[in-house]
């Protein structure tokens, strides 16, 4: 028996209303609706553009300015002109409004820990999240250039490095395989970028600088919970920009037959087949591309 989807979807949102206590009065018990204490997190401890929080939010002018209304008169927060942009406003937490910042992110955790507690796998639980979440914010996906060193861009590569040892018949350890030195993922001479949907980071890709008259793709991966999104593309339509601007003419990539979703991508995408460029023991398919 098929039951309903649109009812399933009614039902899973009744249950999230009921979770995060969205019609409750007092939030986490702070005596305050939800709403307001979603501006207050919005904030945070350094300030924020109105508009930004407008849109960060999805609220209209009118319901910010009297969330803000309500705030600055309980004593929680200040609005002042951008000190550089006057066309401007920024919303900042007094210090009566960072103590209540800190006390809904501690009760937030808390919160957040016993509904793991309370389920039997809770891992499956998180993937089931992070795709839920993916889903609903993937207009707010931005790719940033950070350190291939930074801890955001490791764990992209770590859960790529434990895919691959799932995927391919010989397993996968970084140690054989030829892994990138920072330096050449790091700019002038290459870079790495981190996607990220509301802040949490859910893909990567390297662009890396050789001396052989070709820059190489090195490390696309994209998590689970945020395939098909078109992610992948994107992510590589921005790498392709980068290596452009880096001065790069030609790029190649390798790939393993056995991920077949990768192969069709550069397919796809004006990527050209070509003879093994490399004697990385992991590829068996080889790309190149002229920019």
């Amino acid at each position: 028996m098929t039951f309903d989807p649109i009812l399933r979807v009614r039902r899973f949102n009744r249950a999230i209303t009921r979770e995060t206590g969205a019609l409750n009065q007092s939030f986490l018990g702070r005596g305050r609706a939800l709403g307001l204490a979603r501006v207050i997190h919005a904030i945070g401890t350094v300030g924020q553009d109105l508009e930004r929080i407008r849109e960060y939010l999805g609220l209209d002018k009118t319901l910010l300015s009297r969330y803000l209304r309500t705030l600055s008169d309980e004593g929680l927060l200040i609005v002042q002109q951008d000190a550089k942009d006057g066309r401007r406003r920024k919303a900042t937490l007094t210090r009566y409004g960072e103590i209540e910042f800190e006390a809904y992110e501690k009760l937030s955790e808390d919160s957040a820990r016993g509904m793991l507690l309370r389920c039997p796998e809770p891992e499956e639980l998180l993937n089931a999240m992070d795709t839920i979440a993916n889903a609903l914010t993937h207009e707010s996906l931005t790719i940033l250039q950070i350190s291939s060193a930074a801890d955001d861009a490791l764990n992209c590569l770590q859960a790529y490095y434990s895919e691959l040892s799932e995927r391919l018949d010989t397993g996968f350890d970084v140690n054989l395989s030829a892994d990138p030195d920072a330096a050449d993922l790091t700019p002038p001479r290459g870079s790495f970028l981190v996607a990220y949907l509301d802040g949490l980071p859910v893909g990567c890709v390297g662009v890396k600088g050789t001396d052989k008259g070709y820059g190489e793709i090195k490390r696309l991966w994209v998590s689970k919970t945020a395939r098909g999104l078109g992610l992948a593309k994107r992510l590589m339509d921005k790498a392709e920009k980068e290596a452009r601007a880096l001065g790069m003419k030609t790029l190649r990539l390798d790939t393993n037959s056995a991920l077949p979703e990768a192969v069709k991508l550069y397919r796809s995408t004006g990527w050209q087949e070509i003879d093994r460029f490399n004697d990385d023991p992991y590829p068996d398919v080889f790309f190149e591309k002229h920019l």
